[in-house]
Protein backbone atom coordinates (compact mmCIF):
# COMPACT_ATOMS: atom_id res chain seq x y z
CA UNK A 1 0.00 0.00 0.00
CA UNK A 2 0.88 3.61 -1.14
CA UNK A 3 1.18 6.21 1.69
CA UNK A 4 1.13 9.31 0.29
CA UNK A 5 3.57 11.57 1.74
CA UNK A 6 3.46 14.97 3.59
CA UNK A 7 3.90 17.26 0.59
CA UNK A 8 1.86 14.62 -1.68
CA UNK A 9 -1.56 15.46 0.93
CA UNK A 10 -0.46 19.38 0.66
CA UNK A 11 -0.54 19.29 -2.97
CA UNK A 12 -3.86 18.22 -3.18
CA UNK A 13 -5.50 20.65 -0.53
CA UNK A 14 -8.89 22.13 -1.51
CA UNK A 15 -6.97 25.89 -0.13
CA UNK A 16 -10.11 28.94 0.49
CA UNK A 17 -8.65 32.21 -0.90
CA UNK A 18 -7.49 33.90 2.40
CA UNK A 19 -9.84 36.85 2.39
CA UNK A 20 -12.43 33.93 3.55
CA UNK A 21 -10.29 32.56 6.17
CA UNK A 22 -9.85 35.90 7.28
CA UNK A 23 -13.46 36.58 7.09
CA UNK A 24 -14.68 33.94 9.22
CA UNK A 25 -12.54 35.69 12.32
CA UNK A 26 -14.49 38.64 11.01
CA UNK A 27 -11.07 40.30 9.67
CA UNK A 28 -12.27 42.40 6.66
CA UNK A 29 -10.37 42.06 3.58
CA UNK A 30 -8.90 45.80 4.22
CA UNK A 31 -7.28 44.64 7.56
CA UNK A 32 -5.13 41.80 5.27
CA UNK A 33 -1.76 42.28 3.94
CA UNK A 34 -2.14 39.47 1.12
CA UNK A 35 0.71 37.38 -0.06
CA UNK A 36 -0.48 35.81 -3.07
CA UNK A 37 -4.25 33.98 -2.58
CA UNK A 38 -2.85 31.88 0.68
CA UNK A 39 -1.46 33.90 3.13
CA UNK A 40 -1.22 37.10 4.56
CA UNK A 41 -0.69 39.60 7.53
CA UNK A 42 -3.12 41.20 9.93
CA UNK A 43 -2.59 44.76 9.91
CA UNK A 44 -1.25 46.28 12.97
CA UNK A 45 -4.29 49.09 13.07
CA UNK A 46 -6.39 46.07 13.44
CA UNK A 47 -4.59 44.59 16.02
CA UNK A 48 -4.89 47.33 18.08
CA UNK A 49 -8.34 47.59 17.75
CA UNK A 50 -9.06 44.03 19.13
CA UNK A 51 -7.85 45.94 22.92
CA UNK A 52 -11.77 45.36 24.49
CA UNK A 53 -12.39 42.12 23.67
CA UNK A 54 -12.26 39.16 25.84
CA UNK A 55 -10.08 36.41 25.77
CA UNK A 56 -10.48 32.18 24.56
CA UNK A 57 -9.39 29.64 26.39
CA UNK A 58 -5.61 29.06 25.84
CA UNK A 59 -4.53 25.20 25.37
CA UNK A 60 -0.97 24.78 25.07
CA UNK A 61 0.38 21.34 22.97
CA UNK A 62 3.50 20.08 24.37
CA UNK A 63 5.64 16.74 24.17
CA UNK A 64 7.84 14.08 25.89
CA UNK A 65 11.86 14.34 24.55
CA UNK A 66 12.04 14.15 21.00
CA UNK A 67 13.48 10.99 19.38
CA UNK A 68 14.19 9.86 16.05
CA UNK A 69 11.02 7.74 16.26
CA UNK A 70 8.93 11.02 16.14
CA UNK A 71 6.66 13.07 18.54
CA UNK A 72 4.09 14.71 16.08
CA UNK A 73 3.76 18.03 18.29
CA UNK A 74 2.70 20.35 15.46
CA UNK A 75 0.61 17.55 14.31
CA UNK A 76 -1.42 17.37 17.02
CA UNK A 77 -1.52 20.79 17.46
CA UNK A 78 -2.77 21.14 14.07
CA UNK A 79 -5.19 17.82 14.50
CA UNK A 80 -6.74 19.00 17.36
CA UNK A 81 -7.92 22.53 16.46
CA UNK A 82 -9.27 20.38 13.43
CA UNK A 83 -10.94 18.69 15.79
CA UNK A 84 -12.23 21.41 17.69
CA UNK A 85 -13.66 23.08 14.51
CA UNK A 86 -15.94 19.65 13.30
CA UNK A 87 -17.16 19.30 17.23
CA UNK A 88 -18.71 23.31 16.74
CA UNK A 89 -15.71 25.11 18.83
CA UNK A 90 -14.46 28.42 17.06
CA UNK A 91 -10.58 27.51 17.31
CA UNK A 92 -7.83 28.79 15.82
CA UNK A 93 -4.01 27.60 15.93
CA UNK A 94 -0.91 29.48 16.98
CA UNK A 95 2.55 27.82 15.74
CA UNK A 96 5.76 29.26 14.78
CA UNK A 97 7.79 29.92 11.54
CA UNK A 98 9.97 27.02 10.11
CA UNK A 99 13.69 27.85 9.90
CA UNK A 100 15.87 27.15 6.47
CA UNK A 101 18.29 25.07 8.61
CA UNK A 102 16.56 22.49 9.79
CA UNK A 103 14.48 22.20 6.15
CA UNK A 104 17.89 21.44 5.07
CA UNK A 105 19.50 19.54 7.75
CA UNK A 106 18.07 16.91 9.83
CA UNK A 107 14.91 17.88 11.25
CA UNK A 108 12.21 18.99 8.31
CA UNK A 109 9.57 21.06 8.19
CA UNK A 110 7.17 22.83 10.61
CA UNK A 111 3.95 22.80 8.85
CA UNK A 112 2.69 19.58 10.52
CA UNK A 113 2.13 15.92 8.99
CA UNK A 114 -0.22 13.57 7.33
CA UNK A 115 -4.03 14.85 7.18
CA UNK A 116 -3.05 17.55 10.06
CA UNK A 117 -1.20 20.40 8.14
CA UNK A 118 -0.69 23.82 7.75
CA UNK A 119 -0.70 24.99 4.19
CA UNK A 120 0.75 26.24 1.80
CA UNK A 121 3.50 23.58 3.23
CA UNK A 122 6.32 24.98 0.96
CA UNK A 123 6.30 28.29 1.32
CA UNK A 124 5.76 28.19 5.21
CA UNK A 125 9.10 25.60 5.26
CA UNK A 126 11.12 27.98 2.87
CA UNK A 127 10.88 31.82 2.17
CA UNK A 128 7.08 32.10 3.66
CA UNK A 129 6.26 36.04 4.16
CA UNK A 130 10.66 37.20 4.65
CA UNK A 131 9.95 37.20 7.98
CA UNK A 132 13.31 35.55 9.02
CA UNK A 133 14.86 37.67 6.54
CA UNK A 134 13.79 40.75 8.09
CA UNK A 135 15.15 39.80 11.32
CA UNK A 136 18.13 38.65 10.00
CA UNK A 137 18.81 41.92 8.35
CA UNK A 138 18.30 44.02 11.31
CA UNK A 139 20.21 42.18 14.01
CA UNK A 140 23.50 42.45 11.02
CA UNK A 141 22.60 45.98 10.36
CA UNK A 142 23.27 46.18 14.35
CA UNK A 143 26.43 44.22 13.67
CA UNK A 144 27.21 46.45 11.27
CA UNK A 145 27.31 49.86 13.03
CA UNK A 146 28.67 48.12 15.70
CA UNK A 147 32.04 47.92 13.59
CA UNK A 148 31.05 51.13 11.54
CA UNK A 149 31.57 53.21 15.36
CA UNK A 150 34.31 51.49 15.59
CA UNK A 151 36.18 52.67 12.65
CA UNK A 152 35.32 55.99 12.45
CA UNK A 153 36.76 56.88 16.17
CA UNK A 154 35.04 55.22 18.78
CA UNK A 155 33.70 57.29 20.44
CA UNK A 156 31.60 55.66 22.73
CA UNK A 157 34.97 53.99 23.66
CA UNK A 158 33.93 50.27 23.04
CA UNK A 159 36.08 47.44 23.86
CA UNK A 160 36.81 45.56 20.76
CA UNK A 161 37.72 42.28 22.96
CA UNK A 162 33.99 42.77 24.60
CA UNK A 163 31.82 43.19 21.49
CA UNK A 164 29.28 40.37 22.07
CA UNK A 165 27.09 41.22 19.40
CA UNK A 166 27.61 38.32 16.95
CA UNK A 167 26.26 38.05 13.05
CA UNK A 168 23.48 35.89 12.38
CA UNK A 169 22.34 33.39 9.20
CA UNK A 170 19.14 31.11 9.09
CA UNK A 171 21.27 28.42 8.29
CA UNK A 172 23.09 25.51 9.69
CA UNK A 173 27.06 26.51 9.06
CA UNK A 174 29.21 25.08 12.00
CA UNK A 175 32.45 26.62 10.01
CA UNK A 176 30.54 30.42 11.04
CA UNK A 177 30.97 29.64 14.63
CA UNK A 178 34.06 31.50 15.55
CA UNK A 179 35.53 33.57 13.18
CA UNK A 180 38.00 36.29 12.86
CA UNK A 181 36.53 39.59 11.13
CA UNK A 182 38.25 42.68 9.08
CA UNK A 183 41.53 41.13 8.23
CA UNK A 184 42.63 42.70 4.99
CA UNK A 185 44.11 46.26 6.33
CA UNK A 186 43.27 49.47 7.66
CA UNK A 187 40.60 50.02 5.31
CA UNK A 188 38.56 46.75 6.61
CA UNK A 189 38.40 47.92 10.66
CA UNK A 190 39.75 46.95 12.85
CA UNK A 191 40.30 42.70 13.50
CA UNK A 192 38.72 40.93 16.36
CA UNK A 193 37.77 37.58 16.95
CA UNK A 194 33.54 36.83 16.30
CA UNK A 195 31.19 34.21 15.20
CA UNK A 196 27.69 33.89 13.93
CA UNK A 197 24.60 31.88 15.65
CA UNK A 198 21.68 31.30 13.63
CA UNK A 199 18.37 33.40 12.94
CA UNK A 200 16.22 31.98 15.19
CA UNK A 201 19.20 32.39 18.24
CA UNK A 202 19.00 36.29 17.83
CA UNK A 203 17.66 37.92 20.41
CA UNK A 204 15.98 40.01 17.67
CA UNK A 205 13.98 37.17 17.21
CA UNK A 206 13.05 36.70 20.73
CA UNK A 207 12.87 40.18 20.68
CA UNK A 208 9.97 40.35 18.00
CA UNK A 209 8.34 37.07 19.69
CA UNK A 210 7.74 38.89 23.19
CA UNK A 211 6.62 42.67 21.99
CA UNK A 212 3.43 43.97 22.33
CA UNK A 213 3.72 45.99 19.56
CA UNK A 214 6.00 48.67 17.22
CA UNK A 215 6.20 50.63 20.08
CA UNK A 216 6.92 48.13 22.69
CA UNK A 217 9.77 46.76 19.80
CA UNK A 218 11.75 49.62 19.38
CA UNK A 219 12.08 50.33 23.26
CA UNK A 220 13.47 46.53 23.47
CA UNK A 221 15.42 46.78 20.78
CA UNK A 222 17.21 49.68 21.99
CA UNK A 223 17.61 47.91 25.59
CA UNK A 224 19.88 45.31 23.73
CA UNK A 225 23.28 45.13 24.99
CA UNK A 226 25.85 44.80 22.17
CA UNK A 227 29.55 45.34 24.05
CA UNK A 228 31.09 46.58 26.94
CA UNK A 229 33.71 49.40 27.45
CA UNK A 230 36.90 48.46 29.23
CA UNK A 231 35.58 49.56 32.50
CA UNK A 232 32.88 47.08 31.70
CA UNK A 233 29.92 49.54 31.30
CA UNK A 234 27.67 48.33 28.98
CA UNK A 235 26.61 49.93 25.15
CA UNK A 236 23.44 49.37 24.07
CA UNK A 237 21.58 49.65 21.13
CA UNK A 238 20.72 52.64 21.78
CA UNK A 239 23.43 54.13 22.22
CA UNK A 240 24.62 53.16 18.85
CA UNK A 241 21.15 55.24 17.26
CA UNK A 242 20.31 51.59 15.18
CA UNK A 243 16.71 51.24 17.27
CA UNK A 244 15.19 53.49 14.65
CA UNK A 245 16.12 51.85 11.73
CA UNK A 246 15.88 48.28 13.23
CA UNK A 247 12.58 48.96 13.61
CA UNK A 248 11.69 50.22 10.29
CA UNK A 249 13.11 46.89 8.67
CA UNK A 250 11.05 44.51 10.77
CA UNK A 251 7.78 46.75 10.35
CA UNK A 252 6.09 44.41 8.51
CA UNK A 253 7.44 41.13 9.97
CA UNK A 254 6.02 42.57 13.37
CA UNK A 255 2.42 41.32 11.80
CA UNK A 256 1.29 38.15 12.13
CA UNK A 257 0.97 35.61 9.60
CA UNK A 258 -2.28 34.27 8.77
CA UNK A 259 -2.76 30.92 6.44
CA UNK A 260 -4.90 27.79 6.85
CA UNK A 261 -4.95 24.18 7.98
CA UNK A 262 -5.82 21.33 5.36
CA UNK A 263 -9.45 21.51 6.58
CA UNK A 264 -9.64 25.40 6.14
CA UNK A 265 -9.12 26.43 9.94
CA UNK A 266 -7.47 29.54 10.31
CA UNK A 267 -3.80 29.29 11.51
CA UNK A 268 -1.55 31.99 12.70
CA UNK A 269 1.98 31.30 11.57
CA UNK A 270 4.59 33.48 13.42
CA UNK A 271 8.01 34.49 14.48
CA UNK A 272 10.59 31.28 15.22
CA UNK A 273 12.59 30.99 17.99
CA UNK A 274 14.32 27.67 18.81
CA UNK A 275 13.23 26.15 22.10
CA UNK A 276 16.63 24.56 22.91
CA UNK A 277 18.76 28.11 22.11
CA UNK A 278 15.79 30.33 22.77
CA UNK A 279 12.58 30.79 24.74
CA UNK A 280 10.89 28.22 21.43
CA UNK A 281 7.46 30.11 21.18
CA UNK A 282 5.45 31.74 18.88
CA UNK A 283 4.91 35.53 19.14
CA UNK A 284 2.89 37.25 21.34
CA UNK A 285 1.19 39.58 19.22
CA UNK A 286 -0.12 36.33 17.83
CA UNK A 287 -1.28 34.40 20.51
CA UNK A 288 -3.41 37.56 22.06
CA UNK A 289 -4.45 38.38 18.49
CA UNK A 290 -5.75 35.10 18.05
CA UNK A 291 -7.04 35.02 21.63
CA UNK A 292 -9.51 37.76 20.44
CA UNK A 293 -10.70 36.24 17.52
CA UNK A 294 -11.35 32.76 18.83
CA UNK A 295 -12.85 30.85 21.75
CA UNK A 296 -10.19 28.12 21.80
CA UNK A 297 -6.09 29.11 20.53
CA UNK A 298 -4.38 25.41 20.24
CA UNK A 299 -0.70 26.71 20.30
CA UNK A 300 2.98 24.79 20.90
CA UNK A 301 6.01 24.92 22.38
CA UNK A 302 8.97 23.74 21.08
CA UNK A 303 10.35 20.02 21.98
CA UNK A 304 10.34 18.95 25.24
CA UNK A 305 8.25 19.93 28.11
CA UNK A 306 11.29 20.76 30.07
CA UNK A 307 12.49 22.99 27.07
CA UNK A 308 9.64 24.98 25.61
CA UNK A 309 6.33 24.05 27.77
CA UNK A 310 8.99 25.40 30.91
CA UNK A 311 9.80 28.41 29.29
CA UNK A 312 6.33 29.24 28.11
CA UNK A 313 5.52 28.73 31.57
CA UNK A 314 7.70 30.81 33.23
CA UNK A 315 9.37 33.51 30.17
CA UNK A 316 5.97 34.11 27.85
CA UNK A 317 3.21 33.84 29.79
CA UNK A 318 5.08 36.09 32.67
CA UNK A 319 5.87 38.51 30.33
CA UNK A 320 2.61 38.56 28.12
CA UNK A 321 0.18 37.58 31.43
CA UNK A 322 -1.00 34.39 29.51
CA UNK A 323 -2.56 31.62 31.60
CA UNK A 324 -2.98 28.40 29.75
CA UNK A 325 -6.43 26.81 30.79
CA UNK A 326 -5.23 23.15 29.49
CA UNK A 327 -1.74 21.61 28.82
CA UNK A 328 -1.70 18.61 25.67
CA UNK A 329 1.37 16.70 26.26
CA UNK A 330 2.18 14.77 23.48
CA UNK A 331 3.62 10.99 23.32
CA UNK A 332 3.58 8.23 21.03
CA UNK A 333 3.99 4.65 21.25
CA UNK A 334 7.40 4.42 18.91
CA UNK A 335 8.88 7.17 21.10
CA UNK A 336 8.78 5.41 24.20
CA UNK A 337 9.66 2.82 23.45
CA UNK A 338 13.35 4.44 22.43
CA UNK A 339 13.44 5.52 25.86
CA UNK A 340 13.36 2.32 27.20
CA UNK A 341 16.08 1.09 25.55
CA UNK A 342 14.67 -0.14 21.77
CA UNK A 343 16.27 0.59 18.28
CA UNK A 344 14.70 2.34 15.76
CA UNK A 345 15.31 -0.88 13.99
CA UNK A 346 13.04 -2.55 16.07
CA UNK A 347 9.94 -0.22 16.87
CA UNK A 348 7.20 -2.22 14.66
CA UNK A 349 7.44 -5.12 16.75
CA UNK A 350 5.19 -5.05 20.01
CA UNK A 351 7.47 -4.66 23.00
CA UNK A 352 4.66 -3.51 25.72
CA UNK A 353 7.41 -4.05 28.46
CA UNK A 354 9.58 -1.31 26.70
CA UNK A 355 6.38 1.04 26.87
CA UNK A 356 5.89 0.63 30.28
CA UNK A 357 10.14 1.24 30.42
CA UNK A 358 9.98 4.34 28.46
CA UNK A 359 7.17 5.92 30.37
CA UNK A 360 8.97 7.23 33.03
CA UNK A 361 9.92 9.74 30.80
CA UNK A 362 6.39 10.52 29.91
CA UNK A 363 5.95 10.67 33.98
CA UNK A 364 8.63 13.23 34.38
CA UNK A 365 7.16 15.38 32.18
CA UNK A 366 3.18 14.83 33.51
CA UNK A 367 4.85 15.78 37.28
CA UNK A 368 6.38 18.95 35.78
CA UNK A 369 4.00 20.69 34.44
CA UNK A 370 1.60 19.36 37.13
CA UNK A 371 3.94 21.73 39.53
CA UNK A 372 2.55 24.58 36.87
CA UNK A 373 -1.09 23.97 38.29
CA UNK A 374 -2.55 23.35 35.01
CA UNK A 375 -4.31 20.21 34.23
CA UNK A 376 -2.85 18.12 32.05
CA UNK A 377 -3.86 15.34 29.07
CA UNK A 378 -1.55 13.14 27.46
CA UNK A 379 -2.47 12.72 23.75
CA UNK A 380 -1.01 9.34 22.25
CA UNK A 381 -0.34 10.13 18.67
CA UNK A 382 -1.15 7.04 17.05
CA UNK A 383 0.77 5.15 14.78
CA UNK A 384 -0.49 2.49 12.84
CA UNK A 385 1.91 -0.01 13.51
CA UNK A 386 0.87 0.51 17.58
CA UNK A 387 -0.84 -2.61 19.23
CA UNK A 388 -3.71 -2.26 21.77
CA UNK A 389 -1.36 -3.96 24.76
CA UNK A 390 1.03 -1.30 24.01
CA UNK A 391 -1.80 2.08 24.10
CA UNK A 392 -3.25 0.45 27.37
CA UNK A 393 0.13 0.51 28.63
CA UNK A 394 0.43 4.27 28.36
CA UNK A 395 -3.21 4.78 29.34
CA UNK A 396 -3.00 2.79 32.39
CA UNK A 397 0.31 4.58 33.20
CA UNK A 398 -1.46 8.06 32.64
CA UNK A 399 -4.01 7.20 35.11
CA UNK A 400 -2.03 6.25 38.06
CA UNK A 401 -0.23 9.93 37.16
CA UNK A 402 -3.25 11.21 38.22
CA UNK A 403 -4.27 12.13 34.52
CA UNK A 404 -5.42 10.65 31.55
CA UNK A 405 -4.41 9.30 27.78
CA UNK A 406 -6.69 9.80 24.90
CA UNK A 407 -6.24 8.24 21.35
CA UNK A 408 -5.98 10.30 18.30
CA UNK A 409 -5.31 9.74 14.92
CA UNK A 410 -5.17 12.67 13.18
CA UNK A 411 -1.90 12.05 10.99
CA UNK A 412 -4.45 9.39 9.50
CA UNK A 413 -7.78 11.16 9.17
CA UNK A 414 -7.33 14.93 9.65
CA UNK A 415 -10.04 16.70 12.50
CA UNK A 416 -11.94 13.63 12.62
CA UNK A 417 -9.45 11.60 14.45
CA UNK A 418 -8.67 13.94 16.87
CA UNK A 419 -12.62 14.82 17.84
CA UNK A 420 -12.54 12.48 21.09
CA UNK A 421 -9.15 14.40 22.27
CA UNK A 422 -10.90 17.85 20.70
CA UNK A 423 -14.56 16.84 23.47
CA UNK A 424 -11.99 16.17 26.70
CA UNK A 425 -9.69 18.91 25.90
CA UNK A 426 -12.45 21.77 25.55
CA UNK A 427 -13.89 20.31 28.61
CA UNK A 428 -10.96 20.74 30.67
CA UNK A 429 -10.81 24.60 29.26
CA UNK A 430 -13.67 25.16 30.10
CA UNK A 431 -14.30 23.65 33.85
CA UNK A 432 -11.93 26.46 34.99
CA UNK A 433 -9.81 23.94 36.95
CA UNK A 434 -6.22 25.85 36.34
CA UNK A 435 -4.52 27.06 38.71
CA UNK A 436 -1.51 28.72 36.93
CA UNK A 437 1.64 30.05 38.55
CA UNK A 438 5.33 29.90 37.46
CA UNK A 439 7.82 27.79 39.11
CA UNK A 440 9.63 30.82 40.64
CA UNK A 441 8.45 34.93 41.92
CA UNK A 442 10.88 38.11 39.96
CA UNK A 443 12.55 38.65 42.99
CA UNK A 444 14.52 35.33 43.27
CA UNK A 445 17.98 35.54 42.54
CA UNK A 446 19.04 34.32 38.98
CA UNK A 447 21.40 31.32 39.97
CA UNK A 448 18.85 30.53 42.24
CA UNK A 449 16.46 30.46 39.57
CA UNK A 450 18.87 28.21 37.20
CA UNK A 451 18.65 25.90 39.92
CA UNK A 452 15.00 25.68 41.20
CA UNK A 453 14.64 24.50 37.00
CA UNK A 454 17.67 22.58 37.13
CA UNK A 455 16.40 20.69 40.20
CA UNK A 456 12.85 20.66 39.44
CA UNK A 457 12.10 20.34 35.81
CA UNK A 458 15.17 18.53 35.40
CA UNK A 459 15.73 16.72 38.31
CA UNK A 460 19.66 17.48 38.61
CA UNK A 461 21.33 17.07 41.98
CA UNK A 462 24.01 19.76 41.02
CA UNK A 463 24.70 22.43 39.21
CA UNK A 464 28.51 23.33 38.03
CA UNK A 465 29.36 27.24 37.39
CA UNK A 466 32.68 28.56 38.03
CA UNK A 467 33.49 31.62 39.99
CA UNK A 468 33.04 33.75 36.73
CA UNK A 469 30.06 32.65 35.93
CA UNK A 470 28.31 33.24 39.26
CA UNK A 471 30.06 36.98 39.68
CA UNK A 472 28.56 37.46 36.24
CA UNK A 473 25.12 37.19 37.56
CA UNK A 474 25.72 39.16 40.46
CA UNK A 475 27.21 42.36 38.48
CA UNK A 476 23.59 41.68 36.35
CA UNK A 477 21.47 42.01 39.79
CA UNK A 478 23.50 44.98 40.62
CA UNK A 479 22.96 46.23 37.35
CA UNK A 480 19.17 45.73 37.88
CA UNK A 481 18.69 42.99 35.67
CA UNK A 482 18.00 40.21 38.71
CA UNK A 483 14.49 40.56 38.39
CA UNK A 484 14.42 39.26 34.74
CA UNK A 485 13.12 34.81 34.27
CA UNK A 486 16.20 32.16 33.14
CA UNK A 487 16.14 30.61 29.41
CA UNK A 488 17.68 27.57 29.38
CA UNK A 489 20.11 26.84 26.21
CA UNK A 490 19.71 22.68 26.51
CA UNK A 491 19.97 19.60 24.87
CA UNK A 492 16.45 18.65 23.37
CA UNK A 493 17.07 14.75 23.87
CA UNK A 494 17.66 14.57 27.25
CA UNK A 495 16.38 16.41 30.78
CA UNK A 496 20.38 16.32 31.42
CA UNK A 497 22.92 18.19 29.19
CA UNK A 498 24.44 14.79 27.84
CA UNK A 499 21.98 13.73 25.02
CA UNK A 500 22.57 10.44 25.36
CA UNK A 501 20.92 10.23 28.90
CA UNK A 502 17.42 9.45 27.70
CA UNK A 503 14.02 7.88 30.30
CA UNK A 504 14.22 9.83 33.15
CA UNK A 505 17.43 10.54 34.79
CA UNK A 506 18.30 11.81 38.07
CA UNK A 507 20.66 13.30 40.20
CA UNK A 508 23.35 14.29 37.53
CA UNK A 509 25.09 17.74 37.59
CA UNK A 510 24.17 20.49 35.13
CA UNK A 511 27.20 22.48 33.84
CA UNK A 512 26.63 26.12 32.88
CA UNK A 513 29.17 26.70 30.62
CA UNK A 514 28.19 30.43 29.59
CA UNK A 515 25.63 32.76 30.66
CA UNK A 516 24.25 35.68 28.33
CA UNK A 517 22.23 38.91 29.19
CA UNK A 518 19.74 39.52 26.68
CA UNK A 519 18.31 43.05 28.09
CA UNK A 520 15.91 43.86 25.23
CA UNK A 521 14.31 40.34 25.52
CA UNK A 522 14.24 40.18 29.00
CA UNK A 523 15.56 37.13 30.26
CA UNK A 524 19.18 35.64 30.97
CA UNK A 525 20.62 32.86 29.06
CA UNK A 526 21.84 30.21 30.77
CA UNK A 527 23.76 27.53 28.01
CA UNK A 528 24.63 24.02 29.58
CA UNK A 529 26.85 21.43 28.36
CA UNK A 530 27.91 21.57 24.50
CA UNK A 531 24.69 23.02 23.12
CA UNK A 532 25.66 25.20 20.26
CA UNK A 533 23.63 28.48 19.26
CA UNK A 534 24.85 27.92 15.88
CA UNK A 535 24.23 24.54 14.70
CA UNK A 536 25.90 22.14 12.39
CA UNK A 537 24.62 19.87 8.75
CA UNK A 538 24.38 16.49 9.61
CA UNK A 539 26.29 13.88 7.78
CA UNK A 540 23.98 12.88 4.80
CA UNK A 541 21.52 16.81 4.58
CA UNK A 542 18.34 16.89 3.38
CA UNK A 543 19.64 19.50 1.35
CA UNK A 544 20.99 16.44 -1.07
CA UNK A 545 17.64 15.53 -1.53
CA UNK A 546 15.55 18.86 -2.26
CA UNK A 547 15.10 19.67 -6.08
CA UNK A 548 13.19 20.77 -9.06
CA UNK A 549 10.91 18.02 -10.59
CA UNK A 550 10.35 18.13 -14.43
CA UNK A 551 7.15 19.43 -13.33
CA UNK A 552 8.50 22.76 -11.24
CA UNK A 553 7.29 21.22 -8.22
CA UNK A 554 9.55 20.70 -4.89
CA UNK A 555 10.41 17.25 -3.90
CA UNK A 556 12.54 16.35 -0.83
CA UNK A 557 11.01 18.85 1.66
CA UNK A 558 9.78 17.09 4.56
Amino acid sequence: MHFKTDIEIAREAQKKPIREIGARLGIGPDDLVPYGHDKAKVSQDFIRGLGARGDGRLILVTAINPTPAGEGKTTTTVGLADGLNRIGKKASICIREASLGPCFGMKGGAAGGGRAQVVPMEDMNLHFTGDFHAITSAHNLLAAMIDNHVYWGNALGIDVRRVTWKRVVDMNDRALRDIVASLGGVANGFPRQTGFDITVASEVMAILCLARDLDDLQERLGRIIVAYRRDRSPITCRDLKADGAMTVLLKDAMQPNLVQTLENNPAFVHGGPFANIAHGCNSVIATRTALKLSDYVVTEAGFGADLGAEKFMNIKCRMAGLVPDCVVLVATVRALKMNGGIGQADLEAENVEAVRKGCANLGRHIENLQLFGVPVVVAINHFMADTGAEVQAVMDFAREKGTEAIVSRHWELGGEGAEDLARRVAEIADSGANDFAPLYPDDMPLMEKIGIIARRIYRAGSVSADRQIRDQLHVWEEAGFGHLPVCMAKTQYSFSADPSLRGAPEGFDLPIREVRLSAGAGFVVAICGKIMTMPGLPRKPAAEQIRLNERGQIEGLF
